[in-house]
């Protein structure tokens, strides 16, 4: 085995030379980049993080959790626990290895490259099935202000629309990648601050209705409103998967992903406490848009619709734009190291371009076949699996930390954090454990079969890379 340098860190990682980076300069500079290659300073990576976490969700959950009852604001407070544990733990990674790739690189730097591309094929899932969910419930919300009336036609087409605007914009490169994620994080959290806040002035107790509205006991309830919830913190690890694009990575890392997860569990809590405060219960567990009715409830008026769908656009395409980016720079970190087909490790202006187009492409075709089939089961289980597909990256990176702090090797761990680290990592781990109870059976059963799949493609790019070796 040589010793290579990687060209991020300049650092010895002991990597086999036939996995080598190929040529085309650092992390994030060298040929690739140029004037419209520009790295993220810490408001732009806490905003992507902001922007990841929170999608459409949050115009969602305060109706999805109200059976529960008030009790279900437990649950948040436990997941928010969970969250901020994991965000600390990438934080932690992300110094000790400041590159694109995020837990991919950190799994395959503790258990090698089959580990790593379990990481990075599972990730890549999560991602590109998740922009395809984030696009048709766009167009749930679109459709409030232009008369698409239930055409498959238009709504497919809206749908694409949605998608590959914001892939335009990551092929444009990473400084508009960075402009439109810091102004669509703006324009969403400035009126979503306002009702949040706003709500609490005009909150009524009688409307919260019972503290456990469920018929199972305490634990179930709070179990069961957290498994829906859990999709609300998918995205913690954004900051730490662009690291090579994150300036001064060791430093601003760990910072944004803990301000984004911050930021973004107040608004949720924020958020849900004031729709449950202004909008009787009876009514908010019927409701499709809570926020909106929330709104009707404080102002009056049926302006709210309108408002709080331009709100979710802007919010869901703020987050399909961050969501593209960071789909293509795990397979780009793992082309780099020999474990994707090298066309992924392409740059342009900063951004993997070959990943973003088979990304948005892969997402395309599962929105059309969505809604050319017309069966809601089928896509809903989609979405639950990438609640599973998330989870493995999670595991893998709180098992390197893990393994870093208990493998004793000086270079990884600092003495005097060893406790305050190993609790954060475990953490981590048991939030990532819920994260795979919470997904339920059926999409734990679909998430394997995909990790299957992606076992012969690992079989495949390993041969070629021993032929390759052979050959020299």
């Amino acid at each position: 085995m040589t010793t290579v340098t990687t060209p991020d860190t300049g650092t010895p990682t002991g990597q086999d030379t036939q996995h080598a980076a190929p040529p085309g300069g650092p992390e994030g500079e060298g040929a690739d980049g140029g004037r419209h290659a520009r790295r993220f300073g810490l408001p732009v990576a806490t905003a992507l993080v902001m922007g990841n976490i929170i999608g459409g969700g949050i115009f969602l959950l305060p109706a999805s959790v109200a059976p529960y009852g008030t009790i279900s604001l437990v649950a948040f407070a436990v997941l928010t626990v969970g969250a901020i544990a994991l965000a600390l733990v990438f934080g932690r990674l992300a110094e000790r290895h400041p590159r694109t790739g995020g837990p991919y690189v950190y799994a395959r730097e503790a258990f090698g490259d089959f580990a790593g591309f379990l990481s990075a094929w599972s990730y890549w899932i999560t991602a590109w099935v998740s922009n395809a969910a984030l696009a048709v419930a766009a167009v749930g919300y679109l459709d409030v202000l232009l008369p698409l009336h239930g055409s498959v036609a238009a709504t497919i087409a809206a749908a694409l629309a949605v998608q590959w605007l914001p892939a335009l914009a990551n092929l444009a490169g990473t400084r508009y990648v960075g402009a439109v994620q810091l102004v669509a994080t703006v324009l969403k959290f400035v009126p979503l601050l306002l009702v949040a806040v706003g709500g609490l002035f005009f909150f009524d107790a009688d409307n919260l209705g019972p503290f456990h509205g469920s018929d199972s006991g305490a634990l179930g309830a709070i179990s069961a409103s957290a498994a829906i919830l859990l999709f609300s913190y998918l995205g913690v690890e954004s900051a730490a998967v662009s690291a090579g694009e994150v300036r001064d990575p060791r430093r601003n890392v760990g910072r944004a992903t803990v301000l984004g997860t911050l930021g973004a569990a107040a608004l949720y809590l924020l958020g849900t406490v004031a729709v449950f405060g202004t909008v009787a219960h009876d009514r908010l567990v019927e409701s499709s848009a809570p926020f909106s009715d929330a709104v009707d409830a404080m102002f009056g008026g049926t302006w709210g619709g309108t408002a709080i769908a331009c709100m979710a656009l802007v919010s869901m395409v703020g987050a399909l734009n961050g969501w593209t980016l960071l789909s293509a720079q795990t397979p780009y970190a793992a082309a780099r190291d020999g474990l994707f087909p090298r066309a992924f490790a392409r740059r342009k202006r900063g951004v993997p371009t070959v990943g973003v187009l088979v990304t948005v492409i892969l997402a395309s075709l599962l929105t059309v076949y969505n809604y050319t089939v017309g069966s809601e089961g089928v896509f809903e289980t989609l979405v639950l699996v990438t609640t599973f597909t998330a989870t493995v990256p999670y595991l893998l990176s709180t098992a390197a930390q893990i393994y870093f702090l208990l493998s004793g090797r000086r270079d990884r761990v600092r003495g005097g954090r060893l406790v305050r680290d190993g609790v954060l990592a475990a953490l981590a781990s048991g939030f990532s454990m819920w994260l795979v109870a919470g997904s339920g059976y059926a999409a734990v059963y679909q998430g394997v079969l995909f990790l299957f799949a992606g076992v012969l493609v690992y079989a495949w790019m390993s041969a070629r890379g021993d032929r390759a070796a052979d050959a020299v």
